[in-house]
């Protein structure tokens, strides 16, 4: 297949961190010139050929994209993903089902079951702070064996990615409620840093993380 794509990213040149996917795929959003960006977001990795799925060729791209960006946009600083956490709506399923969790007390777990209702992500003031602790938990202490239990970050982490920000209401769509309760990650690929990155969490199994994102997951 020699002018087959095998895989694709969707990069949006931007001014400063993306915390949501909507202003980066409406088409009516206002556009800036490219000098003017400071920020490459990665927002879609995907394979093209379904024989390939479970083949991945991310490593590759992305660092290969981060380099031909720094060459023909010097003004980039930053590159990072605005990327789901998609099996953490699951995870709380689970959460919930343990009676004696010790990660949740009975109020908390009154307002999670809030999720089921069509109209919980209106009230914000005590559910926001919940869920943005259980998901720095489940993202940073969840394992799946030695590594974290969440796909997404087990590829980006892999890749030398750091873990920078949890989004609120980073995607607001029917199925980013669903998977992810709404929010979106960024994580953050410092070309100074991916090699390291990549080498102490394969060997020593640590995750590059932001303090912020640290202190959120605390118990």
């Amino acid at each position: 297949m020699p002018d087959d794509p095998l895989i694709f990213v969707e990069v949006a040149l931007v001014d400063g961190l993306s915390s949501s996917i909507r202003p980066l795929i409406d088409h009516k959003r206002p556009t800036i010139r490219t000098n003017k960006a400071d920020t490459a977001t990665f927002y879609s990795i995907n394979n093209c050929q379904y024989g390939l799925r479970g083949i991945s060729f991310g490593n590759f791209l992305i660092k290969q994209v981060v380099l031909e960006l720094q060459r023909e946009f010097p003004n980039l600083k930053t590159f990072a993903t605005l990327s789901p956490i998609p099996l953490f709506r699951r995870w709380l399923s689970d959460l919930l089902a343990e009676p004696d969790s010790g990660l949740i007390t009975n109020s908390e777990r009154n307002l999670l079951e809030a999720l089921d209702t069509p109209a919980w992500n209106y009230d914000e003031s005590d559910l926001k702070p919940l869920l943005l602790r259980l998901a720095a938990f489940y993202l940073l202490e969840v394992k799946q064996g030695k590594f974290p239990h969440d796909p997404v970050a087990r590829f980006h982490l892999r890749n030398g990615a750091r873990l920078a920000r949890i989004n609120w209401k980073g995607d607001v769509s029917e199925n980013g409620f669903a998977q992810s309760a709404g929010m979106l990650v960024n994580y953050i690929y410092d070309p100074r840093a991916i090699e390291k990155n990549h080498e102490d969490y394969v060997a020593n199994r640590n995750v590059a993380v932001t303090p912020s994102v640290r202190r959120l997951a605390r118990i």
